[in-house]
């Protein structure tokens, strides 16, 4: 064995005598290097697809030449200062120190003053203001005075503050009975807590079935799958917890491509995820087929009520043909719905839900080491503001489920009415089939982002959306009389842009236009940044 070895061993010295030294150390690194670009280029392929890969590699080789970083940095610097039009001579007037003398109850003045110059959002806006009237009365006024009366509590001190340590899991349990929690295929265990927001609701589910997926299965190297019309709150839970994103485009319909999920799910899988419904189009994914998916692979499943979670309920009772969407659904993991939109509390209210106490406890931190003593919390804050957990008890209270099934069938009707009227406009078309109260729209005749400037033009606030080119609009109770005066400025708008089409002055259509074309999507990311950056 020796002697063999020793031959061996001369052979080869024999063999790579013929090189230079050099040759022989640099060869190695250079073979590394090839091999580390083949690899990184099969990732590329394989996470983006060809075209998407190819079209990456020549836009970075394009940016190397000299010149053309320096020529795109000024170009991007140039849009920023465009969509920032107007609203630094507004910041010069900030202020940027406490005042010498405080103002004491003139403070109240200043807010008013400040209130009264902001932008009349009364029945103009996509969403946003989900509560129907002024903003000084009924509905309105109820939540605020019960905001007021527990502003100073926070229920990071249960001891202290014990009330609103109930109406949190009173809050939590009636939404869960709403879900589905009482359905026998529910299990009986659904549990949960109160956040700030859908977008929080998300990251506390998502991190929840990281930990509690690697607890089962040890998975180190987690992957969640999304259909392309999920919430990028998904995006910036990916980012926030070092999880790989797959996202799988929707089908013809406009939702969840559930065989394309399919084909993504691999060991590494912990999450996929269903929206009801989706915020872009306002359909409802197959639900039940992911539920499915979920359980033959032993994935998590997170439904994205935070839209339907207060109107689905409803618009199934009133006879509305809504598919399945919650917990009744067997492999559902976990839910996020907010209590700030339509079911008319506060904002800064969503709850998140899980179907048994074994998930959700990967929810929580708890710290022993700490010098200020044990710690365990919740949520991602720490401190939560009591008031407006008082604010959604009351708003829930108050409205009952007849308040509730009466609002759902008023805006569900009005829905309805913006869909046929829009429906009866040559130009524009309805982007799949609405199941609930959010309508979108496109345009094969004209140019849609054009149509959407128009509309602001006469003080209309709706949604530009992408992937198709589109706008939406989210009906809420502020909309209750305002339908016709819509699909007047609707139709006036399609004609006005048909005989003259082009942008107006001001308007947003070449930047939206220009970024739905834009092949370097990093580039469109920078500008986002630049863009937030200096608006904060």
């Amino acid at each position: 064995m020796e002697d063999r070895m020793l031959r061996l061993r001369a052979a080869a010295n024999a063999a790579l005598s013929r090189y230079e030294p050099l040759a022989l150390v640099v060869a190695p690194l250079l073979t590394l290097l090839l091999a580390r670009s083949v690899h990184a280029l099969f990732r590329s392929v394989r996470e983006k697809g060809i075209k998407a890969a190819v079209l990456g590699f020549l836009i970075a080789s394009v940016k190397s030449i000299p010149g053309v970083s320096w020529y795109i940095e000024s170009e991007k610097k140039k849009v920023v200062e465009k969509l920032q039009s107007g609203s630094k001579s507004k910041r010069d007037s900030w202020r940027t120190e406490l005042p010498n003398i405080g103002l004491g109850k003139a403070t109240i003045q200043e807010l008013e003053d400040a209130r009264n110059k902001d932008i009349a959002w009364q029945g103009k806006c996509s969403g946003t203001v989900y509560i129907g009237g002024s903003d000084s009365e009924n509905h309105f006024a109820l939540i605020n005075e019960a905001h007021a009366m527990f502003s100073h509590t926070n229920p990071l001190h249960q001891d202290v503050f014990q009330s609103v340590a109930r109406y949190e899991s009173e809050v939590v349990a009636m939404t869960a009975a709403l879900l589905g929690s009482r359905e026998q295929a529910a299990g009986g265990q659904i549990c949960g807590n109160m956040t700030s927001g859908g977008t929080e609701s998300i990251l506390l589910a998502v991190k929840t079935s990281r930990d509690y997926m690697r607890t089962k299965k040890g998975i180190t190297k987690p992957e969640m799958i999304i259909p392309g019309s999920a919430h990028s709150a998904y995006d910036k839970a990916a980012q926030y917890f070092n999880i790989k994103l797959c996202r799988v485009p929707v089908n013809k319909d406009y939702v969840a491509d559930v065989k394309r999920i399919r084909r993504c799910i691999n060991g590494n899988t912990i999450l996929i995820v269903g929206s009801a419904p989706g915020f872009p189009h306002g359909i409802i994914d197959p639900i039940e087929e992911l539920g499915d998916l979920a359980s033959r692979y032993g994935v998590c499943l997170h439904v994205d009520l935070c839209l339907g979670g207060f109107v689905l309920p409803f618009a199934r009772k009133l006879g509305y043909p809504i598919p399945p969407f919650d917990f009744s659904v067997k492999g559902v993991t976990s839910i996020s719905t907010d209590v700030h939109k339509y079911g008319l509390g506060p904002k800064g209210t969503s709850v998140v839900l899980y179907r048994n106490r074994e998930i959700r406890k990967h929810q929580f931190v708890a710290v022993t080491e700490w010098p200020g003593g044990l710690y365990v919390s919740p949520t991602m804050a720490g401190s939560r503001p009591g008031g407006l957990i008082a604010g959604a008890w009351a708003a829930m209270m108050s409205l009952g489920l007849n308040g509730y099934l009466e609002n759902t069938r008023q805006m569900m009707e009005v829905s309805k009415k913006i869909q046929k009227g829009i429906e009866e406009i040559p130009e524009l078309f309805i982007i799949g089939q609405p199941h609930m109260t959010v309508v979108a729209f496109g345009s094969n005749d004209v140019d849609i982002f054009e149509i959407n400037d128009m509309m602001t033009s006469k003080g209309w606030h709706l949604n530009a959306l992408q992937k198709p080119n589109s706008i939406h609009i989210c009906v809420t109770l502020q909309h209750l009389h305002v339908v016709e005066d819509f699909l007047r400025d609707l139709r006036e708008s399609v004609k006005m842009v048909k005989e003259n089409p082009g942008p107006i002055s001001g308007g947003l259509a070449p930047l939206y236009g220009a970024a739905g074309k834009m092949p370097d999507r990093g580039i469109v990311q920078d500008l986002l940044v630049e863009f937030m950056d200096s608006s904060c």
